[in-house]
């Protein structure tokens, strides 16, 4: 018989065998800052526009070159409760903003670094957690009376070119001018006059070979195929969009013809003929000159196609249906019917290209507003064109910012710096332990413009010493004094608002409030329980950066 060992007192005795529970600031606290921080200090390498990029192989040997937190979070499949839940913010960022998870995560791990000091101090994560709050509802106030810019117009083309320009600097620096022009027209050209802007409504299509700066925005859409028939251009082009195959009928039910002679053979497959003939006719006389398809389009279809002198097109996804539809204004049919006039859509041209090897078919609207518009993008290698797509989604989503709430703050860190300074000079005027938390929340915020300053190579002391002069000038002029990347030895700051660096007050404000209450999350965590996992081991133990093996 098997000795009984028995289990030692307290709370593990109520648990199943094999479970583990951590509690207090040394086995839960620091734990879950240490795993944090050290998450922080894996992305904080590709913030701003001198960002590395990392390489990252997914599960399923799927090679990503990027500097885009977003992408470098949703591949790394995290396992750390308390790291999830800063990945959590940052995605709620993209969700919410559409670009500043790397803010996030950043600002959030550096929030967690300071709120240690605070605890070995011999705060309470009570104290810490009031006087984050009180200096994030400070913070957003400041913001606002920070605004160096409003964009009341959003086919403002100048401006809302710049605006862009930043978002898209963060991740293609050096191409920024020339892809902020492309994403300003291919958004304002769709732009509804009532409804909000939809992201959506902006495609990308990616064509290896040739160089970026062939790329192109076309007003209508792209898809990376060959046409059907013979017939590969149309002018004025009425447009019939079908889901269903395009091909001979087919009975619901099963039935047996029998056939006694070759000629009674040859009327069989005539009537079939002549029935789809007449149907292809009819949608010629109805003034059709493409044909789209959702499904396949048979030989014998496509034959009385090209004898009609129609374009045929097909399209697999349903999703793309659905935007061509939107596209042409066309309405999607179920079976092959004579569609109405109401039911037809409309481009001014559809037409076959070749774009490097790849064929694509174009359907294009220029004489009339589109209501779809495609970027389509060159480049070398597939990382490439992914990356790309990836900074042209960050513009998109401040283009819609713009159309939300067209108010900025100055970027290149000159924002952090002065809300940092506000917030220190809040932090006198309260009283009790929260000043402190106060003061390291400003701390805190100053990492963004450091990170920025080590990221481009800069010497990040000397740096900070000329912006921090320049903010704390009597006369308010250096509020906007931020870092110059491209400077030289003695021209490391400029100022952001007149050269045009502009980030949306809406990311800032939402970063600051996802990262606190990331943090505020974390810190009010205070024991850890690990149940046995069912039929396997006992789970691991979360790993902070400071616990041997």
């Amino acid at each position: 018989m098997a000795l009984h060992v028995p289990k030692a007192p307290g709370f593990s005795q109520m648990l199943k065998e094999g479970a583990r529970s951590f509690q207090g600031l040394e086995e839960a606290v620091y734990r879950n800052i240490s795993a944090c921080k050290e998450f922080s200090e894996t992305v904080r390498t590709a913030y701003g526009p001198n960002g590395m990029n990392k390489i990252i192989i997914n599960h399923i040997d799927k090679l990503f070159v990027t500097n885009d937190a977003a992408t470098v979070v949703k591949e790394l499949e995290v396992e750390h409760p308390a790291a999830k839940i800063m990945i959590l913010a940052s995605q709620m960022q993209e969700e919410e903003v559409g670009d500043g998870t790397n803010f996030v995560i950043v600002l959030a791990g550096s929030l967690l670094e300071n709120a240690q000091d605070l605890l070995r101090m011999g705060m309470t994560p009570a104290d810490i957690i009031s006087g984050y709050e009180l200096a994030m509802e400070q913070t957003v106030q400041i913001l606002d009376a920070l605004v160096c810019v409003t964009i009341s117009d959003c086919r403002e083309e100048e401006l809302v070119t710049k605006a862009v320009k930043t978002a898209v600097m963060s991740k293609q620096y050096g191409n920024e001018d020339f892809l902020a022009r492309l994403i300003t027209k291919a958004c304002i050209s769709i732009m509804p006059e009532e409804t909000t802007f939809n992201v959506d409504n902006v495609r990308v299509c990616k064509i290896l070979g040739s160089s970026l700066l062939n790329s192109e925005a076309i007003l209508g859409m792209v898809f990376k195929r060959q046409a059907e028939g013979e017939i590969t251009k149309k002018n004025k082009a009425k447009i019939a969009i079908y889901t269903c195959p395009v091909d001979i009928g087919t009975t619901e039910t099963k039935g047996t013809v029998l056939i006694k002679s070759a000629g009674e053979l040859l009327k069989f497959s005539e009537g079939e003929e002549h029935k789809l003939e007449q149907e292809i006719n009819a949608i010629k006389e109805a003034g059709v000159d493409v044909i789209v398809s959702g499904g396949k389009i048979g030989d014998m279809a496509l034959h009385f196609i090209n004898k009609a002198g129609i374009m045929a097109v097909r399209v697999n996804s349903k999703f793309d249906i659905r935007r061509l539809c939107k596209a042409t204004g066309a309405t999607p049919l179920p079976d092959i019917t004579v569609p109405t006039k109401d039911e037809l859509g409309y481009a001014d041209s559809v037409y076959t290209d070749e774009l490097g090897d790849t064929c694509v078919v174009v359907f294009k609207l220029e004489g009339q507003e589109s209501k779809i518009s495609t970027i389509v993008i060159r480049g070398s290698t597939d990382n490439y064109l992914d990356d790309i797509e990836r900074s042209i989604d960050d513009g998109i989503n401040t283009f819609k910012g713009i159309a939300r709430n067209g108010r900025f703050v100055a970027g290149a860190g000159a924002s952090e710096v002065e809300v940092a300074k506000r917030l220190r000079k809040y932090a006198d005027s309260v009283s009790g332990l929260e000043r402190y938390a106060v003061q390291k929340f400003a701390n805190a915020l100053e990492v963004l413009p450091k990170t920025i300053a080590e990221n481009s190579g800069m010497k990040v002391k000397e740096v900070m010493d000329r912006i921090h002069q320049a903010h704390f000038k009597e006369d308010d002029s250096g509020i906007n004094v931020g870092i110059n990347i491209e400077g030289e030895r003695e021209d490391v700051t400029l100022d952001a608002s007149e050269v045009g660096l502009w980030d949306p007050v809406e990311l800032k404000k939402w970063g600051v409030k996802f990262a606190t209450s990331a943090v505020v999350t974390i810190l009010r965590v205070d024991q850890i329980i690990m149940a046995k996992k069912a039929g396997g081991p006992a789970a691991k133990t979360p790993r902070g950066n400071d616990e041997e093996d």
